[in-house]
């Protein structure tokens, strides 16, 4: 009798150590399903989108002066990246990297187009600089060399901004005078040798006009004045004086009118 007890008591205590064990099992399956079924659905996707999710379109909007082809090259995409996983601002440094470039926007369209947005500078001016002739914009930075390519009319500025830094950057501020005040639709030829602030000297179709630093919007006005009377009188003029406050010197061939 005692065998049998303990016969069956030990089959009892198996029993219930397998039935622990089975709802240990359930109690885990219940509570790792969901993950498993999310880590798996996260595998399929990943792994779909790297045959669906590759870059196939590129469009740029915003450019004028550079074409779809140089702002692709500036990117250092091919086209066949995988559009989730490539890195947005990588591509938006890269883009900025030109002087071209002011501002850029990069966006993702899913399933596979790049939409890139620029704000490019715009060519305000010409730079002499020792025989070179380079578009700069407004900020005077540098945009590229101009190599015989055609460009609408800009003032030139002859100069060297690296050693004459303040009477470039008054060069770049009276040009910005001469376009508010209209002087470029009214010439032919605008160019400004800034040597020396002081003696910043523009050369307008011709006629060598003083203009010193500072006060170019008063300045330009006082020109226009005096040119108008000028042309009245047929004036034959050497040279003109605007940098003096108190007074404008014309140098005629054969006289100077105060």
């Amino acid at each position: 009798m005692k065998t049998d007890r303990k016969t069956r008591k030990k089959a009892l205590l198996k029993k219930n150590r397998t039935a622990g064990h089975l709802r240990r099992l359930l109690r885990f399956l219940v509570i790792s399903a969901p993950a498993a079924i999310l880590l798996l659905s996260l595998y399929f996707i990943v792994s779909a989108s790297g045959s669906l999710f590759r870059v196939h379109t590129f469009v740029f909007t915003g450019n004028t002066h550079l074409s779809d082809d140089e702002l692709k090259g500036m990117t250092g995409l091919a086209g066949g990246e995988n559009l989730l996983t490539m890195s947005g601002k990588a591509v938006f440094q890269k883009l900025i990297r030109s002087p071209w470039i002011r501002s850029a926007e990069v966006r993702k369209e899913l399933p596979d187009k790049l939409h890139i947005q620029v704000r490019e500078a715009e060519p305000f001016a010409l730079l002499d600089l020792k025989g070179r002739l380079f578009i700069v914009d407004d900020r005077g930075s540098m945009l590229e060399e101009l190599r015989g390519s055609p460009m609408p009319f800009l003032p030139v500025i002859a100069g060297d901004p690296y050693r004459e830094k303040e009477a470039f950057s008054d060069a770049i501020s009276l040009v910005r005078a001469m376009k508010a005040a209209g002087l470029p639709s009214r010439k032919d030829h605008i160019e400004i040798i800034a040597h020396n602030a002081p003696e910043l000297t523009t050369n307008l179709d011709g006629v060598i006009v003083k203009i010193g630093t500072g006060d170019y919007s008063e300045k330009l006005a006082r020109l226009k004045e005096l040119e108008e009377e000028i042309r009245t009188r047929n004036i034959p003029v050497d040279y003109i004086d605007l940098r003096f406050s108190n007074k404008v010197v014309v140098k005629a061939v054969n006289e100077v009118i105060r």
